[in-house]
């Protein structure tokens, strides 16, 4: 029991925690909150103010052209940490991680019929959630640093399930309430804590950059 208050103590200590948490629960906010909503909208008829699109359409789109989108995000964006550190990557990843949110506006309001035109749309907005997630996860393991690393990063991850709850629970009863149309402008007023809590923030420039070798050479650039 000493040890377990001992965890959570030193947790709780850590040098900006507050900001900290505020980050984790509300970096995906306005993403999270979109979520659930998303197959909805591109499955409902255009009468209701959907896409009409077939269950078949949907799982192609969101689960080939989406994936593969997701993952090349995520990939990039951990070799431009890698490059350059967290710090320099942090508002080009709040960006992209919710800027996009603006094709699902577009989509609502325009309510395009060319699929090919929807898959793209929809691997723009995976690519960015992949390449904004990132900064997500790599914030979560400067917070998990210390003594107890493992546990830390557990509590970090239960933070993040509470804000996908959070963020979550009431999505359909906003979208009932304002429709299709409205609900992803509304979404992207939820995006907003997300980049004011990227701004509270303190990041050290080298976390999560590529440790350079003894001489202070980075890999790479030694003599050929």
């Amino acid at each position: 029991m000493g040890n377990t208050a001992e965890i959570v103590s030193s947790f709780l200590r850590k040098e900006g925690i507050a900001a900290s948490i505020l980050f984790v629960v509300f970096f995906r906010f306005g993403e999270t909150h979109m979520a659930k909503l998303v197959s909805p909208f591109l499955l409902d008829a255009p009468e209701v103010g959907g896409l009409g699109l077939s269950l078949a359409e949907v799982g192609f789109a969101k689960g080939t052209i989406g994936v593969l989108a997701l993952v090349a995000g995520g990939i990039l964006g951990g070799l431009a940490i890698y490059r350059d550190g967290l710090r320099a990557w942090m508002w080009p990843m709040v960006v992209a991680l919710n800027g996009p949110d603006l094709l699902y506006v577009y989509m609502s309001w325009a309510q395009p019929q060319d699929y090919s035109l929807i898959c793209g749309l929809i691997g723009i907005e995976s690519f960015g959630y992949g390449f904004g997630f990132t900064a997500y996860m790599m914030f979560m393991i400067r917070l998990a640093e210390g003594r107890f690393k493992t546990a830390h990063y557990a509590f970090g991850t239960g933070l993040m399930a509470l804000a996908v709850w959070a963020s979550q629970f009431w999505s359909g009863s906003m979208q009932e309430l304002l429709g299709y149309q409205w609900f992803f402008v509304w979404v992207l007023l939820l995006t907003l804590p997300g980049a004011f809590v990227a701004w509270l923030v303190d990041i050290p420039p080298e976390f999560g950059k590529r440790p350079a070798d003894p001489a202070g050479v980075e890999p790479g650039q030694g003599n050929p």
